[in-house]
Parts: C-alpha cells; structure tokens; sequence
C-alpha cells in the first residue's frame, strides 16, 4: 500500500492476490483494506491517559461497482457517527471521483479493567469532529 499525506487517505493498486477469476475484487478485501486505512487514520490521534478499548460492534460493505485488477483506488477514512460511547467510520473507496464502494464500521468503547461500556474521552471527541462528514 502506498499512504498519501494525510493521515485519513491511502491509494493501493489492486493486487492479483484480492481478486477472483473474474478479476473483481474478493468482499473479505474490501474489509481488509478498510481496516488498514481506519487503523491508519486511527494512529493519528492524541494521546489520551486511561484510553478505553476499542472494539467493532458492526461492520458493512455496500458495493456501487466491482473494483479491478490493477486499478488504482483511493481510500478516505471518515467519521460518520459519534455517540457517547461509539464512533462510526465510514471508508469511501474512489477511482478518478467516482465511488466504488463503502465500509462502514462501528467501534464501541469499554473500560480495561472489566469491560463495561465507557465514555469516548473529551480529547478523541475534539479530534474525531474535526474529521466528521
């Protein structure tokens, strides 16, 4: 994978390995992709002291066309929803402007001790607004 500058963007080429004899895009890739590009994104926030564990409660794909064999597709991550305790991403897959696909995936957040549901910290609030679509 190839990163742009900005933490929310990645471009990739599709490999041979993610498609199928069709020279489509496998599903399972798409997903993959997604959570490279949100893991990414993710790196990119503050430091927060007692950060609560992340984990995904929903994941879906919705394809408007099949991705191919050797295009090139950019990936922009995106805060799509942010609750009290979630946050929900939404990771657009583009080829030249036009959209080919969506992954949206929902994170809820829990304490370390005992993994009960907790609050989003103030900070990963802040910093999540600024990206909100």
């Amino acid at each position: 994978m190839s990163k742009t500058n900005r933490p929310d963007m990645m471009e990739i080429r599709v490999p041979f390995r993610d498609v199928d004899m069709n020279g489509q895009m496998f599903l399972a890739s798409y997903i993959s992709y997604a959570e490279s590009v949100l893991a990414s994104f993710w790196s990119s926030r503050p430091d927060v002291e007692d950060e609560p564990v992340y984990t995904p409660g929903k994941v879906s794909c919705i394809l408007h066309r099949p991705l191919h064999y050797h295009e090139t597709v950019t990936f922009t991550a995106g805060v799509d929803k942010i609750g009290v305790r979630s946050i929900g991403f939404l990771i657009a897959f583009e080829i030249d402007d036009e959209r080919a696909a969506e992954v949206e995936i929902v994170w809820q957040a829990h304490t370390r001790e005992d993994g009960s549901p907790a609050a989003l910290p103030e900070e990963t609030r802040d910093w999540l607004y600024s990206f909100l679509d």
